[in-house]
């Protein structure tokens, strides 16, 4: 069963949401070999410069107005909703900074190693943002964290110093549109449920659970008739 999710790694729903989801799929008891998650583009904030100039908190007080104490009230929202899942944020601290080259590695290593490479380097990546207060957008702290978890070093300088996979992440944005996204984290299951936000885990659990009866359909058996087996026929 597959598992495709939209979001940013800087974006600290798709972050609660990847823990939920997580959590989840443990409680359902699903087979997590049978489960393929990939995880797709979507830039929350295409505007964002590539050198940062200013905090996340700087940045949401001053789009939505407060100033810095009220850009640090909403993060504290959203750190405290962190925290009851088992995080721990210097989200005071992170960075506005632009992303596409985050997702170009992430494409980098779908193609490399799969969806589980490709996982491996979201997580560090969301963890390098949130807990770490890397700089995402920085090419040297993305060749890093890339190799960290198994790319070759050449590989990921080559990708930055181009524009490769640069198609591959707006095709992602447009898809998202395509199937009703209005923001991320967004999840699509086997391209039949679409789950948009960070959702309770028990919703989460009803979702993977209905969508993998729909592939793993059992047959309904009528009151049973005289049959042969190992042991012999029925008479």
């Amino acid at each position: 069963m597959r598992i495709e999710i939209w979001s940013d790694v800087v974006c600290p729903w798709c972050y609660i949401g990847k823990r939920r989801l997580e959590a989840a799929i443990e409680q359902s008891g699903l087979p997590a070999e049978e489960l393929e998650i990939v995880w797709r583009s979507f830039e929350l904030d295409p505007s964002a410069p590539q050198e940062p100039v200013e905090t996340v908190a700087e940045a949401l007080g001053r789009k939505y107005g407060g100033g810095p104490e009220a850009g640090l009230g909403m993060v504290d929202r959203v750190q405290a909703v962190a925290a009851q899942e088992g995080m721990t944020w210097r989200h005071h601290e992170s960075l506005r900074v632009r992303t596409v080259d985050a997702h170009r590695v992430l494409h980098l290593a779908l193609e490399e190693g799969g969806p589980q490479l490709q996982g491996r380097l979201k997580e560090a990546l969301l963890s390098a943002y949130f807990e770490q207060v890397a700089n995402v957008a920085d090419a040297a702290t993305l060749t890093r964290i890339a190799t960290e978890v198994g790319l070759d070093a050449d590989r990921v300088r080559a990708v930055l110093a181009s524009d490769e996979y640069a198609d591959a992440v707006e095709a992602d944005v447009r898809e998202a549109v395509s199937l009703g996204a209005t923001g991320v984290p967004f999840y699509v299951i086997d391209r039949t449920y679409g789950v948009p936000g960070a959702q309770p885990v028990e919703t989460f659990v009803q979702v993977l659970e209905r969508a993998w009866a729909d592939s793993h359909p059992t047959l309904d058996l009528v009151a049973g008739g005289d049959v042969c087996g190992p042991d012999g026929c029925a008479v």
